[in-house]
């Protein structure tokens, strides 16, 4: 296969046609900041964050959409660029409201990243600030346009990987602003409540509203995804040792970014007082709690008995689409070979 040689930071690395100036820092571990790029995203360059040097070119370009070429020499790292980055992230913390300590994406925002990165304590700018209600209409999404930076990753994930085309810009310059149509709530909109966009989004501007207060977890714990069988993975967000949210992790190899409703946010049942947590059996016309091989014991029990007086005919079984490939073929194959009948159905026709 063609590859083409550059040089970044005085290492020469190949890389295929068509490949951008980020794809190579990547590949030798060159580390250039982004706030508008994601990886499973069309490049857009628009957030001027990820700037380097081209020798023989007169301004500085964006990394994540420039394309490599022969002998390509690129900086990434000199006194212009850090210049260049640092004044894009002033710019936008001058118009980025400063409620860090009560924002639920404290330490864990892309921009307060980028600035502690590039050493900025204070911000030279100063203007008008963009002021916009607070979108939480919803119980899944609170949207707040006065924290969006503006980098279109919730536009671009809706639109590429979810396939819904919620969002997109309105108005021009200053008043720019991301929104559904007609500016209308989420609630209006064609909006299915999948999330992606809140995993996409670099600040707080779209967050998950069942741990709005809740802050930082102690942990993430990966996990599959319980409400069906396609077999979605994603990271349980733990405090205190109870589930807070959900966050996806693109590494996933079923769904990568993509979750759906329940998944992201239907796991609240798991710490609801009514969810049962032993197996019930009823003695003496009371369910009462028993061990897992009483209760096997006596479906076993009950089973034969069954088949034994009425015939293998008078017992069926309903399968769930909670269950995987395997478990579905289990349940049919157990009715089949061992209690000896073919009444066995699905649980979307009960």
């Amino acid at each position: 296969m063609e590859q083409l040689t550059l040089t970044i930071d005085d290492r020469q690395v190949n890389v295929a046609p068509g490949s951008t100036i980020l794809d190579a820092a990547l590949k030798v571990g060159v580390r250039i900041p982004t706030l508008c790029h994601l990886a499973d995203l069309t490049p857009e360059g628009s957030c001027r964050v990820c700037v380097v040097e081209v020798a023989g070119l007169r301004g500085l370009v964006t990394a994540c959409n420039y394309p490599v070429s022969e002998g390509l020499v690129v900086r990434t790292n000199t006194e212009a660029v850090r210049a260049g980055r640092k004044m894009v992230v002033e710019l936008l913390l001058a118009n980025h409201p400063t409620d860090c300590l009560t924002c639920q994406r404290n330490l864990d925002c892309e921009l307060q990243k980028l600035a502690t990165d590039l050493g900025i304590r204070t911000v030279r700018f100063q203007g008008d600030q963009r002021q916009y209600p607070l979108d939480d209409s919803n119980p899944f999404i609170v949207r707040d346009n006065t924290k969006c930076v503006l980098c279109g990753r919730c536009v671009r994930v809706c639109k590429e990987v979810q396939c819904c085309n919620v969002l997109d810009w309105t108005d021009r310059g200053f008043n720019s602003k991301i929104t559904p149509a007609f500016d209308e709530a989420l609630t209006d909109s064609s909006c299915v409540f999948c999330g992606t966009c809140v995993s996409a989004c670099p600040v707080g501007a779209l967050t998950a509203k069942p741990w709005f207060d809740a802050g930082l977890p102690d942990k993430k714990v990966r996990t599959t995804c319980p409400f069906c069988g396609v077999g979605c993975n994603f990271d349980l967000n733990v405090k205190d040792d109870k589930v807070i949210g959900v966050t996806s992790n693109i590494d996933s190899p079923v769904n990568g970014r993509l979750l759906c409703v329940k998944g992201r946010f239907g796991t609240d049942y798991v710490h609801s007082p009514e969810r049962l947590t032993t197996p019930l059996i009823k003695k003496d016309g009371e369910l009462v709690a028993a061990t897992w091989d009483e209760a096997l014991d006596l479906v076993a029990e009950k089973f034969s008995a069954i088949k034994r007086d009425f015939g293998a005919d008078a017992i069926a079984a309903l399968s769930s689409a909670r269950c995987v490939n395997e478990e579905n073929y289990l349940m049919q194959k157990f009715m089949r070979a061992v209690i000896g009948t073919n009444n066995v159905d699905h649980c979307a026709r009960t």
